[in-house]
């Protein structure tokens, strides 16, 4: 077995492919995935969901297949609305060597 190299994160995937906008991205998926997750615990079918969020089967289908940068920030603190969630931000300080991220919780 050969040792690999490898390159350890910075927390940002999309940073560390030094992608434009990987801030916004990285926050996009956040909110996409917590979208994802309560709706399949909902255990809804794609015609409930896009009735309940009101947006095409097209786009659930995006959403369900994690395609969160097709998503503006605004739609997807939407969606968690109409979702009947609240989206609680804190602000702390960051401990020393941390990269700056943000951080979303359960």
């Amino acid at each position: 077995m050969s040792k690999q190299d490898f390159v350890e994160s910075s927390g940002n995937v999309f940073a560390d492919m030094e992608l434009k906008d990987a801030d916004e991205l990285l926050t996009r998926a956040q909110l996409g995935h917590a979208v994802r997750l309560i709706l399949e615990e909902q255990g809804l079918k794609q015609a409930e969901i896009a009735a309940k969020l009101d947006i095409d089967q097209a786009e659930v289908s995006k959403l369900i297949n994690g395609k969160y940068h097709l998503f503006s920030e605004k739609r997807l603190f939407g969606f968690l609305d109409k979702l009947n969630k609240q989206v609680i931000m804190t602000v702390v300080d960051r401990p020393a060597g941390e990269p700056p991220s943000l951080v979303l919780h359960d």
